[in-house]
């Protein structure tokens, strides 16, 4: 039996002094062999344990030596935190270290989720020598773009993750160094913190994460963004890499812009002909396919298709030149839901993709479940436009989806009825279908609007129905009204003018079988996935609660006014 050797909290120097806390895994006596390497803001410590995605022990088994670091300014680790901008230099040195390390052969291949996907990217911009392979999963494109906005409205969940992951550490580092903390009435509440108005007075951040104060101070991808942007880099990137995601992932659709940006733009030719792609029925934290509203069946866990055994053989192909294949299958996998089997595809978006217009209709009473509001491929004719008020502090309230939310019922596949109720959530549907309609790829929504209001948000949410009634969210997006033209030169509405709006509703692969009905939402807010429009034209991060005010939106869909979804449709 093969002995392990475990070294902990390795102290790697880094270009300006500061180390890093280093834990390394490896076999005793064994020759030089490739490194894996993970770098971690959430405790090198907790990372040991195997997974459905990834298990350091069977890697170790595999023949490599695994290297797990706590980032900057983290745990263990020297310095300051400053998310995502520090991961490119330091990440650069970590890999060369790791590399030049007696145990190591020389070449280095990361792997890792979520924050953990941005310390791949960020420094394979610089495209380090001993680099060869990548297998981010969950990860972001841009942190700015899906990340901390989207549709130029601020996206909560990394204000969940400040308050729930970031500042309780910090808090803990500080009390340890015999440093005082603040002193304040408002407790450390993760929930509440989403209710604070304005977001930018919560004492807590601005005391322990005061690097989120510069987020909220770029609502635009200006250049500020730009040295934490992923994709800014492709054209430096030389490594391939394994992308994996989910459809309830809050990074599905960044996952699938590094993978075609990648083939587009990669800076060698094995890094674009080299990208893949996996996506599955899963959330942010939820691998299984299983979930309290929707079982997409045992075959769709990470873990019965070996997830990690394949991040194994993409590692084994790229950093031992192992001949097994893996660059030769198909380079999209993803599981279609509704019929809930794996497919694999040639490419992304897949070749054979038709866009089809599905146009919105009613009577003018689209409002809630109630109404009168229909989709078809029918062109509108002469049709009223649907109204409803949009307050600010009666936010339609976010139910599950593309989030990160707490509780075991709170992410992914959710039933929307009690949401369509709502006067302020506009339902258009289609009649049953006589014939299943696929629907694989991006997704667009074309609306005509109006709004009494300077801004306001505009929301739009696919949705399978099922014979039964059950309304399962797919897929959405959102786009803040003062950037009709442009994300980054922001124009105020004039007062009733007829703006056209083209929401990014990401993607989805999904079959609307015989008997469903495919549905549209429309509104104006989704919290607390995002945050609330004001509907001023204000400043929304430093706005107080009593300058909010309510809107009247309006949606146009008659002949001059053809809102319509636009969605991609596979026949075959």
């Amino acid at each position: 039996m093969p002995t392990f050797l475990i070294e902990k909290n390795i102290m790697v120097p880094l270009r300006d002094g500061v180390q890093l806390a280093t834990d390394v895994y490896r076999l005793h006596d064994a020759p030089p062999a490739p490194v894996l390497i993970a770098r971690t803001p959430y405790n090198k410590e907790g990372i040991l344990g195997g997974s459905d995605t990834f298990d350091i022990m069977r890697a170790v088994q595999a023949g490599y030596v695994v290297v797990v670091q706590d980032v900057r300014g983290r745990y263990d680790s020297e310095g300051a935190f400053s998310p995502h901008f520090q991961e490119t230099a330091d990440g650069v040195d970590a890999f060369a270290w790791a590399a030049a390390q007696p145990w190591s052969s020389g070449v280095v291949g990361a792997f890792g989720g979520s924050y953990l996907g941005g310390t791949q990217w960020l420094p394979a911009r610089e495209n380090p020598a001993a680099l060869r392979a990548m297998a981010p999963s969950i990860a972001a494109s841009d942190s700015y773009d899906g990340c901390s906005y989207q549709g130029a409205a601020k996206v909560l969940h990394d204000l969940r993750w400040v308050v729930a992951n970031i500042v309780p550490a910090e808090m803990a580092r500080r009390a340890a160094r015999g440093e005082p903390l603040l002193e304040s009435d408002t407790p450390l509440d993760v929930d509440g913190a989403f209710t604070e108005l304005p977001l930018a007075t919560h004492p807590f951040i601005r005391e322990y994460a005061s690097f989120y104060l510069d987020w909220l101070a770029h609502p635009t991808p200006d250049d500020y963004w730009l040295p934490a942007s992923q994709r800014a880099g492709y054209t430096q990137i030389t490594a391939p890499a394994l992308n994996i995601s989910g459809w309830y992932d809050i990074f599905p659709w960044s996952t699938l812009q590094n993978y075609t940006g990648m083939k587009q733009s990669g800076g060698s030719e094995v890094a674009r002909c080299h990208q893949r792609v996996i996506i599955g029925p899963w959330t942010h934290m939820n691998f299984t396919g299983s979930f309290p509203e929707r079982e997409f069946g045992a075959a769709a866990s990470a873990a019965a298709i070996d997830l990690a055994g394949i991040q194994l053989r993409w590692f084994d192909r790229w950093l031992k030149g192992v001949e097994n294949g893996i660059d030769q299958e198909p380079p999209v996998m993803i599981l279609v839901m509704g019929v809930d089997e794996w497919r694999t595809e040639a490419d992304w978006p897949l070749p054979d993709t038709r866009y089809r217009p599905y146009y919105l209709h009613s009577g003018g009473g689209a409002n809630s479940l109630r109404g009168d509001g229909a989709l078809s491929t029918e062109s509108p004719g002469d049709e009223a436009p649907d109204v409803y008020l949009y307050n600010p502090l009666r936010p339609v309230p976010t139910v599950g989806g593309q989030v990160i939310l707490p509780g075991g019922n709170a992410m992914g596949p959710r039933d929307q009825r009690a949401v369509e109720l709502r006067d302020d959530v506009l339902v258009y549907s289609t009649p049953p279908l006589e014939q299943a309609v696929e629907v694989i790829g991006p997704i667009e929504l074309r609306l005509f609007v109006s709004s009494s209001a300077r801004d306001t948000d505009f929301t739009g949410k696919l949705v399978d129905v099922y014979p039964d009634g059950r309304a399962m969210i797919l897929t959405e997006g959102i786009l803040r009204a003062r950037y009709h033209n442009s994300l980054t030169e922001p124009e105020l509405l004039e007062a009733d003018t007829v703006y056209e709006l083209r929401l990014d509703l990401w993607a989805t692969a999904n079959v609307f079988l015989s008997g469903h009905r495919i549905r549209l939402e429309v509104s104006s807010s989704n919290f607390p996935r995002f945050d609330r429009n004001s509907n001023t034209g204000g400043v929304i991060a430093s706005e107080p609660r009593g300058e909010y005010r309510t809107a009247v939106n309006r949606i146009l869909h008659d002949r001059a006014h053809p809102s319509h979804l636009l969605l991609p449709v596979i026949e075959r």
